[in-house]
């Protein structure tokens, strides 16, 4: 009759490693007692290391903004607001602009802003990046809080417990199978 009980218990072992895991990966100051030892938090100790290598990924993805390839996809967009500037708002601001400046002039202007555009972007953007006093490592460490991060996770996390228990279950099953076909021959 004990026999029966495998699949329950190798059920409840499934869950149980996995929310071990859990706790061992997200509990830093919390230690898990388990009577007879006390583990510790593994992701809170990697915090600062984890944060350093995002940080730094985050920021050689800025540093390719500057590259002229990059920008060259944003140049479209660029052309159609300078349109909209030199063929609606300057004569709006301007209105002696309108009487003076025909249709080929405003073309001839606008294919000048955007090679001269085209030249400045990646020394201002790469300048900006360069100056810029945004510290992402700093930043990516206080928002990176492994509570804040289980809390973000939790639905995933306990699926991934119940499916420990599921797995489990299966495995308790397949094992029972096997005994009691041994038993039977």
């Amino acid at each position: 009759m004990g026999l029966y009980f495998i699949p329950l218990i190798a059920a409840f072992i499934g869950w149980f490693t996995n929310w071990l895991t859990i706790k061992l990966l997200f509990h830093p100051r919390k230690p898990v007692n388990l009577g007879f030892f006390k583990l510790q938090g593994i992701f809170p100790k990697r915090q600062q290391q984890l944060a350093s290598q995002l940080a730094q990924q985050i920021e050689a993805q800025f540093s390719n903004m500057s590259d002229p390839e990059n920008l060259r996809n944003i140049i479209p967009i660029v052309e159609t607001y300078m349109d909209t500037f030199l063929r609606e708002k300057l004569p709006e601001a301007m209105p002696v602009f309108k009487m003076f400046i025909g249709d080929s002039t405003i073309q001839q202007v606008k294919k000048v802003l955007m090679a001269e555009l085209d030249n400045m972007l990646p020394v201002i953007i790469d300048q900006y990046l360069k100056n810029s006093t945004f510290d992402f490592e700093r930043m990516i460490t206080q928002k990176l809080d492994a509570h804040k991060l289980e809390k973000l996770l939790n639905k995933e996390l306990r699926l991934v417990q119940l499916a420990g228990a599921g797995f489990g279950l299966i495995m308790g099953f397949l094992e029972l199978l096997i005994l009691l076909s041994g038993h039977s021959s």
